[in-house]
C-alpha cells in the first residue's frame, strides 16, 4: 500500500512550491504527521499548504498553543505542534477528538508526543537537513494519502 515521494528542497521557495502542489491535491479529510528536527521545515511546509488553500495572513507555529485553527472555505484546518506536550493525556483534556471530522485537515508536528491519543495518519512527512537545504520524504499510509502522494 505504501507510496513514497522523495525530493530535495534546496530552499524555502522549493518547500512552498511543493506545499502548494500538496494543497491542490487534497480532496478529502486528511491526517498528516510531520517529523523532523527543530528547524527542519515542518512549519514552513504547513504554512505553504495553509496559504495555498486560501489563508491570507500569518501562519505561526503553534509551539506554545499546541494548535492553531484556520477556517477556510469548505475546510477547517488544524496545525498542531506537540513538542511541548508533557503528557499525551493532555490531548483528551483539550478535546482532541473534536478536531477530527469530515471537514478537517490536520497537520501534526511531533506526533509521537501524542501516541495513543491521535488517530492514525494518512500521510507521514519526514523533513531533514540535506546539504544546504532540506530533503522531504512523503509516505502514504492510506488510500486518501496515496491519492495525494501520486498527484505530486
Amino acid at each position: 500500500m505504501s507510496v513514497v515521494f522523495e525530493q530535495e528542497l534546496p530552499n524555502e521557495e522549493a518547500t512552498l512550491a511543493l506545499a502548494k502542489r500538496f494543497a491542490e491535491s487534497i480532496k478529502e479529510p486528511v491526517v498528516v504527521y510531520l517529523e523532523g528536527e527543530l528547524g527542519a521545515g515542518k512549519t514552513a511546509f504547513c504554512r505553504g499548504v495553509i496559504q495555498a488553500m486560501g489563508h491570507e495572513g500569518a501562519v505561526k507555529s503553534p509551539t506554545y498553543t499546541l494548535v492553531e485553527p484556520y477556517q477556510l472555505s469548505g475546510w477547517r484546518i488544524h496545525h498542531f505542534d506537540l513538542y511541548r506536550l508533557a503528557d499525551p493525556e493532555e490531548l483528551e483534556y483539550m478535546g482532541i477528538r473534536d478536531y477530527f471530522a469530515e471537514d478537517t485537515l490536520n497537520f501534526i508536528e511531533w506526533p509521537e508526543k501524542g501516541a495513543g491519543w491521535l488517530p492514525d495518519a494518512d500521510i507521514e512527512i519526514a523533513l531533514s537537513y540535506y546539504e544546504q537545504g532540506r530533503k522531504i520524504i512523503i509516505n502514504a499510509l492510506t488510500n486518501t494519502g496515496k491519492t495525494i502522494v501520486q498527484s505530486l
